[in-house]
């Protein structure tokens, strides 16, 4: 095939639909196909997958296993975790986040964590009888371990109480241990070093670093507790909405390359970005560079390139991580209005939550929940490439190990649409690369 390049830095659509979508760049080639999914709705067809499976009940998130075999479905509302094989799509396992009595050994007698006090009525073995409603999930010690942040207990109807995260062996995809969080821990990360794991509190304003250098999860504990400003106290909370009621409101949290700083996202209405320093286990304060609502963190490949996604206004930024940390070295706990040098920025439209990069660095993937599709830009420059429609209202997605697919959550709103798994096959290609025949 012959290529036409057109001497031009900006995006040439070549095709955009409701099933595909392609872009040429001055020097690159983008398409992306929905090729199908794996969701729990009536009257769903027309693409080349179509699997029906009864436990996939409000997915918020997905995770690839590191060595890109299989991926982990989180159904918040159905309290389990779904492992398909890749690139099979075949069902694998289901892992239950229900406990009863016979569990007890899980929590090696641990019912709560900072002192964080329960709002129920409850004896210590109560404590830890419940089902967790998964949330967001992160991969530990090479892949082995998959550690998943339960919204609440299903006693604990307004999220005041300590939650808890499961811990999962990924070589046999059982729970291993269940461990006490603040209230709400929406975002768990892991620092590259894998000494340590940051638990994000939504609900209170804090994070809980842990020290997990040991390779036995039975070894795993908790080091400190860092409140980002004020910790909320959760006493007055009951019936309260706490997608409001929720301070700062922190959601997404990434470790430097060095693993020695911890940024995280204040998702409120002029919250800015967060830092703690881990080794000193210290707030540093915050910047309000980005736009309103920053939601989800990620790092480049190299570690110097930092991407947030900010909800409410659609924005993605790209920044250099070090000038992010410079200004919060001289924050000395307070919150600065600052520009930053060399900040990008691209708006996508309202509704940007989770973004994830490809592995090789080069493209960035946002999954827009109000719009309904699936954005692919380029990381670099932050062009966009091309979108697809995907079921409504998407709001996790993850790309494969091998950089062929991306999976896309949605979770529906208010009943509508949602209890869906999108399956989109993507490729880029670099147009130097490719050879014209010699027609002579």
């Amino acid at each position: 095939m012959i290529y036409t390049l057109k001497m031009s830095m900006f995006l040439t659509a070549l095709s955009i639909c409701a099933q595909t979508a392609s872009a040429q760049t001055q020097n690159s080639y983008f398409s992306m196909s929905r090729e199908g999914r794996i969701h729990n709705r009536d009257g769903l067809s027309g693409l080349k997958i179509n699997l029906r499976d009864r436990d996939i009940y409000s997915p918020k998130s997905v995770t690839f296993a590191r060595d890109g075999t299989k991926f982990y479905i989180h159904s918040l509302e159905g309290g389990k975790t779904v492992v398909y094989s890749y690139p099979q799509f075949e069902k694998l396992k289901v892992i239950k986040h229900q406990f009863s009595e016979k569990d007890a050994y899980l929590f090696r007698n641990e019912t709560t964590v900072f002192n964080y006090p329960y709002y129920q009525n409850l004896t210590d073995s109560q404590k830890n009888i419940f089902m967790g409603k998964p949330v967001e999930s992160a991969l530990s010690h090479g892949g082995r371990y998959l550690w998943i942040t339960y919204y609440r207990r299903s006693y604990d109807p307004s999220a005041q109480s300590p939650s808890a995260l499961a811990i999962v062996d990924t070589t046999t995809d059982e729970i291993v241990r269940v461990m006490p969080t603040g209230p709400i821990p929406k975002y768990v990360t892991i620092s590259a070093d894998n000494k340590m794991a940051a638990i994000v509190q939504w609900g209170d304003n804090t994070v809980s670093l842990m020290d997990i250098s040991s390779q036995d999860a039975r070894d795993f504990h908790y080091t400190s507790h860092v409140a980002i400003g004020e910790q909320l106290s959760q006493a007055d909370l009951f019936g309260t909405n706490r997608d409001s009621t929720c301070g700062y409101c922190l959601r997404g949290a990434v470790f430097s390359a060095d693993s020695r700083y911890l940024l995280v996202a204040k998702m409120s209405r002029g919250g800015g970005v967060a830092g703690i320093d881990v080794s000193r286990q210290k707030y540093l304060g915050s910047i309000n560079s980005f736009a309103p609502t920053p939601r989800h963190l990620v790092l480049d490949p190299s570690g110097e390139a930092l991407y947030v996604s900010s909800n409410t206004a659609g924005v993605i930024s790209r920044v250099s991580f070090n000038t992010v940390l410079d200004e919060l070295l001289r924050a000395a706990g307070k919150n600065l209005n600052v520009s930053l040098p060399g900040l990008q920025k691209v708006d996508l439209g309202s509704g940007a939550r989770t973004i994830d990069l490809t592995p090789d660095g080069r493209t960035l993937f946002v999954a827009l929940n109000s719009s309904q599709v699936l954005s692919a830009i380029d990381a670099a420059t932050l062009t966009p490439l091309a979108e697809i429609a995907v079921d409504p209202y998407p709001v996790g997605l993850a790309t494969s190990p091998d950089g062929r697919v991306v999976l896309v959550t949605s979770q529906g709103v208010r009943g509508q649409g949602g209890n869906s798994v999108d399956i989109v096959i993507f490729e880029r290609v670099d147009l130097d690369s490719v050879v014209s025949p010699d027609l002579n």
